[in-house]
């Protein structure tokens, strides 16, 4: 296959053994009396730390063991304590993983900040504090993200009142730049909404911009307008049934499958449920569809902001996008909300007859490299569109490392990691596809680096079906045999994630011996990504940040939650 093997370690690397798997002990031995306690999860080790050693431990982690991602921060509430656990990986081998334990006591629930080893940790603590109520020792900008700062309560707190009224009083005379620190004293500086209701911001996002000039001197993106606490929903649900409907309605831009499958490889490794061999073929399949279908409306979208191609770019994306809906709804049932993954396997098999539905995946994949060429002709070809987006918005490699940013904003900054192929799940590692990366870390870099992974995502769809023509009739396994009410283990922990259209989407379960999760946590790639539109868009004028904007991808419905 084509594929790169993630790089071999070196003598450098500390912590990790000849054959590349990670020594714990050694990890332990480095930080040395920082660890108080060690655990068990699923998927990693956890290193049980004092509160006031958080960044101590980040530091020397990534550092001198080169944990370089903190992929996400989960924050939860025990009977008799607080807990944040911070993810940690690496970006050259996401296999190596590493969770950092913070216990904290009920009575005084407060913890270090680590956004001072990692720019990503500061909206993952401040989403804690909001939700779960955990406070950070000297976090830069400790308020709510996702409620009003005027919330009493915080709603995934075990003592919360989900009856008591809540006031939001109206301050007709705040000052909106009252607490901008970074806005220079100039008298002609100013503020300026944009958002949350504009159409370039792609949904209920509100960025406080302050203006020095022309030039954005400090942004602020302001999410939460959309949250629907999807998290608290997962733990009211079961593993088997409930759960699996909510997934499509995170990122919601056709990309259903991709979200259903991060639940589903979370759920699957913690209660030990194996998948078919052919229903894993189904799920590559299909989720390739998904991702095609949302890079389509990603570029389209982005072409619209960027010089208001409606007739042409933005119809046509439109247009091949409906393909897609059509062939997806054939085997679904469903032309968004899909619903189409079981824990297991799928729902069902391949519409009937077969032949047909095969021929129009076929037609699809015939025409679909003259689609690509005119894409590339009218998009990356096109001067106006080149003067907008070529260097500007740029996002260098190291920052967008800090902020967690993956999928194809961090291939655009020549970040080469892909899930699907460095901690491979589905059928991925059996099959030939290419990484697609670019070094440009502009605007145009991100346009690209999606147009060319849809042409790969085709690759992966035309071995697939090559693959389920042939399938033998009796092999057609859809579902293993799951029992009816799963209850994994009490206190048993998992963080997995799969390669979701926006990036990395990881998904945290701790169960409670129920068959509800007594934690579910998303860790949502547009959530991350978003962190970095400050870095993108200081000193550069509003359309540039609209157009780095609009080259983030984000949906807010995954962003808020």
């Amino acid at each position: 296959m084509s594929l790169e093997e993630p790089r071999p370690p070196t003598e450098s690397d500390v912590g990790v053994t000849a054959e590349g798997d990670l020594d714990y002990d050694e990890l332990a031995d480095l930080l040395g009396d920082h660890v108080v306690d060690r655990e068990q999860h699923v998927n990693a080790e956890g290193f049980v730390i004092r509160p006031d050693e958080v960044e101590a431990v980040l530091s020397t982690l990534r550092d001198e063991a080169g944990f370089d991602h903190c992929s996400c921060v989960t924050a939860q509430e025990y009977q008799d304590r607080y807990e944040s656990i911070y993810h940690l990986k690496k970006y050259d081998d996401p296999t190596q993983e590493l969770s950092v334990v913070v216990p904290t006591p009920r009575d005084n629930p407060v913890s270090q900040s680590g956004a001072g080893v990692f720019d990503t940790a500061e909206w993952h603590e401040r989403e804690a504090y909001d939700l779960v109520g955990v406070e950070y020792e000297d976090h830069p900008d400790l308020r709510r993200i996702l409620l009003p700062e005027t919330w009493q309560g915080h709603p995934l707190s075990l003592d919360y009142n989900q009856d008591q009224p809540q006031i939001v009083p109206l301050r007709e005379h705040a000052n909106p730049m009252e607490k901008r620190t970074k806005v220079p004293d100039d008298p002609d500086t100013m503020f300026v909404n944009i958002g949350p209701h504009h159409p370039a911001t792609h949904g209920v996002l509100h960025v406080k911009t302050t203006l020095d000039g022309e030039q954005i001197a400090d942004i602020d993106p302001d999410i939460g307008y959309l949250h629907r606490c999807e998290e608290q929903m997962c733990q009211q649900g079961t593993y088997r049934h409930q759960i699996m409907p909510y997934p499509d309605r995170w990122d919601y831009i056709s990309a259903g499958l991709l979200n259903e499958w991060a639940y589903a490889r979370a759920a699957e490794d913690l209660a030990d449920i194996d998948v078919p061999e052919y229903a894993q073929v189904i799920r590559t399949m299909s989720a390739e569809f998904s991702r095609i279908a949302a890079h389509l409306l990603a570029v389209a979208t982005f072409a619209l902001d960027i010089y208001g191609d409606f007739t042409a770019i933005f119809m046509y994306g439109i247009r091949d996008r409906e393909v897609i809906q059509n062939i997806l709804e054939d085997l679904t049932g469903q032309r968004l909300m899909f619903n189409y993954f079981r824990l297991g396997g799928v729902a069902w098999d391949l519409p009937e007859p077969r032949e047909e539905f095969f021929e129009q995946i076929r037609d699809f994949l015939d025409e679909w490299p003259e689609r690509l060429e005119e894409y590339h002709n009218l998009l990356t070809s096109n001067e106006l569109f080149q003067l907008r987006v070529v260097d500007t918005g740029v996002l260098p490699p190291e920052e967008a490392k800090s902020y967690g940013a993956t999928g194809p904003v961090a291939r655009g900054s020549g970040i080469d990691y892909d899930l699907r192929r460095d901690d491979p799940y589905g059928y991925y590692d059996e099959l030939e596809w290419d990484v697609i990366t670019d070094d440009g870390c502009d605007n145009f870099s991100r346009a690209v680096v999606r147009l060319k992974e849809m042409e790969q995502s085709a690759r992966i769809i035309e071995q697939c079906v090559d693959l389920l023509e042939d399938w033998p009739e009796d092999e057609r396994e859809i579902q293993s045999n799951v029992p009816r009410t799963l209850r994994p283990d009490p206190d048993k922990e998992i963080y997995r994630a799969v390669e979701g259209a926006k990036g990395e989407l990881g998904i945290y379960i701790r169960s409670d011996g129920t068959d509800k999760p007594a934690r579910f946590k998303i860790r949502s790639p547009c959530f991350c990504n978003l962190q970095t539109l400050p870095v993108m868009a200081e000193g550069e004028y509003v359309p540039d940040m609209i157009a780095a904007l609009g080259s983030l991808d984000i949906v807010l419905g995954e962003v808020d939650r």
